[in-house]
């Protein structure tokens, strides 16, 4: 298997997809076999902020279940590269990448909230192709593809589908934390687009996007995300009918940052005259 060309028919055929899925799935186990062992408890808990900067944690989780997932992935598709949030990168410039944070929401993790995540995706000649957020606490697992996108939750599996709102002041709008990762713009345009919504909620990481693409939640804003924190989610949410794309309305670059996950284009485009004020 070379590194241009995993197989010798289209990655997007319904067999391909079906086998790549097969294998997301079989990720999604792999880490939680480490990661739910090690949830809410003190072992291995380090901070790798540089001095001066705020707390960030990381955990034998963490590194862990990513060690773990490289191996896994380099035994069955050699030819693709990684890049994950503890490791970094290798072969990125292949084209498949798999994308990994084995667990988005450390800060959730070492405090006893079950609302952190696996998140695991795939990368197709430089675009997100497809995406698993996994929370093994809850045994829950939302996947993206092009064949569609679906929950499958403790012995079931339903479609995902995002719900029509196209009224700003209708909307359920979640972020996980405004007030300590935006700069001063963009929290004023976060107050602006607050101010409109029917109902917020702060907190969740990966997993309001989770309940974005279920339906449940129409507006996600956040800002400062690296492309392990977005790109695996891409794929739930275009796939459920929805939209994710930078503070100008653009679709994302190699790196997250500004992100805004929409379940309906007018209730986007709302949010959107705010936001593109204080857009990087």
């Amino acid at each position: 298997m070379s590194a241009k060309t995993a197989w010798p028919d289209n990655p997007r055929s319904t067999a391909r997809l079906a086998e790549l899925e097969t294998f997301l799935l079989e990720l999604n186990a792999a880490a939680g076999r480490i990661t739910l062992p090690l949830f809410a408890t003190d072992l291995g808990v380090e901070n790798k902020a540089a001095a001066g900067e705020a707390f960030d944690p990381v955990t034998a989780a963490d590194r862990g279940a990513e060690a773990e997932l490289r191996r896994l992935i380099a035994a069955r598709f050699p030819g693709h590269g990684v890049i994950g949030e503890e490791y970094g990168e290798d072969h990125s410039d292949r084209e498949f990448v798999w994308i990994l944070d084995p667990v988005d929401g450390t800060r959730a993790f070492v405090a006893g909230l079950p609302l952190w995540t696996h998140l695991i995706g795939l990368r197709f000649q430089g675009e997100p192709l497809l995406g698993l957020i996994g929370q093994p606490r809850l045994d829950e697992v939302y996947l993206g593809s092009p064949s569609g996108s679906r929950l499958i939750a403790r012995g079931h599996e339903r479609p995902l589908r995002v719900r029509s709102c196209p009224r700003l002041t209708d909307v359920t709008l979640a972020s996980t934390d405004p007030y300590g990762y935006f700069s001063g713009a963009e929290l004023g345009a976060w107050n602006q687009v607050r101010a409109a919504a029917r109902m917020v909620r702060l907190g969740g990481d990966s997993y309001i996007f989770a309940q974005l693409a279920a339906g449940r939640i129409d507006l996600v804003i956040e800002s400062g995300l690296k492309l392990w924190d977005i790109d695996p989610i891409v794929p739930i949410i275009e796939n459920a009918g929805g939209l994710v794309t930078d503070w100008r309305g653009q679709r994302l670059g190699r790196e997250g940052g500004q992100v805004v996950a929409a379940g309906d284009r007018a209730c986007l485009d709302e949010a959107l005259v705010a936001l593109k004020r204080s857009a990087g």
